[in-house]
């Protein structure tokens, strides 16, 4: 009974790795604003990104300003400015910000119930733009009033499930990382033999690695097909990738982890077993 005790037990951390990265994950990283802002941070030098926060923010800006038959040169201007703007410390800040401000939207739609989708607004790099172009003495520039343009993020039909769900990992996230160490100790304790249980607690913990590592790449390929077609999709794709590095870095060390503990565990008894 203490064996087959034992191997429930093992089956169930396996199946908590997941659950409990992902709990986690929703708590801390997306949940806190320093985190998610920090993830979302690199992508201010990935080209695609830069690409749409070009486009997006040249469409507005070449709206917004009415230069009559010098209109070719002023938007040929401003695109040159957005692109050369989006290599500047300054544009990484601008980058911060927004993330900064669409991550407390999401949190306030989650709260209020309000929204259908989480946006990046851009008018943080649009602002900085127009003080550079009109220190530049761009012509037209100083009439560029204040725009807003959003980039999609997310979107999401269902704002009620989503709520509550997030609010479970949320929860959860507390004590179900814990609970996970407390049964893979379990299972040891339990174990009539306590060095083979720890080798089957390591691969158990391997085999968790390997189901997480696994259901983030589904999603991210689900998300991806899920895409409408004016989406860009290597940018999406790097959004995907920044906010989940979390999850496929904890794949990778806990997978480390297991394995070390069942190698050491089994490399332990047969040295023991040497004359």
């Amino acid at each position: 009974m203490r064996t087959i005790l034992s191997a429930v037990l093992i089956a169930l951390v396996a199946l908590l790795v997941p659950a409990s990265a992902v709990a986690y994950w929703a708590d801390h990283e997306l949940g806190n604003a320093d985190r998610y802002t920090a993830a979302m941070s690199p992508l201010a030098e990935n080209r695609a990104v830069q690409g749409v926060v070009v486009t997006q923010a040249g469409r507005a800006l070449a709206g917004q300003i009415d230069a009559g038959p010098f209109q070719g040169g002023v938007d040929a201007l401003l695109d040159e400015a957005l692109r050369s703007f989006a290599g500047t410390p300054a544009y990484r800040t601008a980058w911060d910000a927004a993330n900064r401000a669409a991550h407390a939207a999401f949190l306030d739609a989650l709260a209020t119930g309000d929204g259908d989708a989480v946006t990046i607004d851009l008018a943080p790099v649009i602002s900085q733009v127009k003080r550079e172009l009109v220190a530049d003495g761009v012509p037209f520039a100083d009439r560029i009033p204040k725009t807003h343009v959003s980039v999609k993020v997310m979107e999401y039909d269902n704002l009620g499930a989503l709520r509550k769900g997030f609010r479970m990992l949320q929860i959860a996230g507390v004590w179900l990382p814990v609970l996970t160490v407390v049964l893979a100790g379990a299972a040891v304790t339990v174990a009539v033999r306590r060095r083979r249980a720890v080798v089957a607690t390591g691969l158990g913990l391997a085999v968790g690695a390997v189901l997480l590592w696994t259901a983030v790449s589904l999603c991210r390929r689900l998300t991806l097909d899920d895409l409408p077609a004016d989406v860009d999709r290597a940018a999406a794709a790097a959004v995907f990738d920044a906010l989940t590095a979390f999850l496929r870095t904890t794949a990778w060390v806990v997978l480390a982890v297991g394995l070390v503990a069942a190698l050491a565990a089994w490399l332990t008894g047969r040295l023991r077993r040497t004359p």
